[in-house]
């Protein structure tokens, strides 16, 4: 079983240990320890809670060859003290060549132009930490987030004065100094400010992001961005339709209708959520009795058209779901 990721300081030639443990990149040891043995429980074979088989063995796999890896390099004094000075070097590495790193997660973008780094990255990555090894389809796009957040955090340290990465040094005017078109400019009448922008909410933005994602295929953190969403405002239709059609398209059947039922039960009028339902109501058509009884005799009914499968890739419709195009 194969573990890649290719975001974050995995993009330099560096294996993330500290991503992979879900720690800042100045924990103590004390600290690596006490995440470690926590995550070590959750894998472990003879403690792991999970059900199926195909999950067992997947946390089996992410204990011995991420998870236990990184905890004997960062658990060794002399590693951890090289490892640390290799991540300062890496982080000089990166911001000198910041025009052609790309950025990924919108966690990683906004540490990039905060105004208080230290916070928001340490609430943050406690943030993704706390549900890293939770499901285990998603450890590795967390894990990615994670290292797009360390990656950012050291650019920001080797800035001067922790400077916001996309922003240009001040210049200080002085009397003598001052550019003619300032000049002019302050001496003109200050016209009135226009009404600031009406803000989206936490759980719109959510949305926004994770029907971007699903757009562009990547339905693993289309999901998370929709459980952060759901967890601010749990009973959001949209989020919930929008997590039906994701389901939908990844032959998720069961947790399809489960969402969209929820979405109706809040908003019966969602369309997105009955498009959905019609779709699936289509798919369990095709699943009757091949043959019936009439007056006694056994006859066997003309073959009804094949529904839509789930993954229809037809165009018209959210993710080309619905059918053809609109006539």
């Amino acid at each position: 079983m194969s573990f890649q990721i290719e975001r974050g300081l995995f993009l330099l030639d560096f294996t993330d240990y500290h991503a992979i443990l879900g720690i800042p990149v100045d924990a103590d040891i004390k600290d690596i320890r006490k995440r470690y043995l926590k995550i070590a429980r959750r894998l472990h074979p003879d403690s792991c809670i999970s059900e199926s088989e195909s999950d067992k063995q997947r946390a089996s796999q992410l204990l011995s060859k991420l998870v236990n890896p990184a905890w004997e390099k960062l658990s060794q004094e002399k590693d951890c003290t090289e490892y640390g000075l290799l991540l300062k070097l890496k982080g000089q590495q990166a911001l000198q060549k910041r025009e052609s790193l790309e950025l990924v997660s919108s966690l990683a973008k906004q540490l990039a132009t905060t105004n208080n780094p230290d916070h928001f990255y340490q609430a943050s990555l406690k943030d993704l930490a706390n549900k890293q090894y939770d499901y285990l389809d998603q450890t590795l796009e967390l894990t990615a987030q994670i290292s797009e957040l360390n990656l950012v955090y050291l650019m920001r340290k080797e800035s001067s004065g922790g400077l916001a990465l996309d922003e240009p040094k001040k210049t200080i005017y002085t009397g003598s100094n001052i550019p003619d078109s300032t000049q002019t400019s302050t001496r003109s009448t200050a016209t009135a400010p226009s009404p600031p922008p009406k803000r989206e909410s936490f759980s719109d933005q959510y949305y926004r992001r994770a029907e971007a994602l699903a757009e562009k295929g990547n339905f693993a953190q289309a999901i998370l961005e929709l459980r952060d969403a759901l967890k601010i405002e749990p009973n959001n239709s949209r989020c919930h339709s929008l997590l039906g059609v994701i389901h939908l398209r990844q032959n998720q059947l069961p947790m399809a209708r489960v969402h969209i039922n929820k979405a109706l039960q809040i908003d019966p009028q969602n369309e997105m959520a009955l498009a959905v339902k019609q779709k699936l109501e289509q798919g369990q058509s095709g699943t009757g009795k091949a043959a019936s009884t009439t007056g006694g005799a056994k006859t066997t009914p003309k073959a009804s058209p094949k529904p839509n499968k789930p993954n229809d890739q037809s165009g018209g419709g959210l993710f080309g779901l619905f059918g053809g195009k609109k006539k």
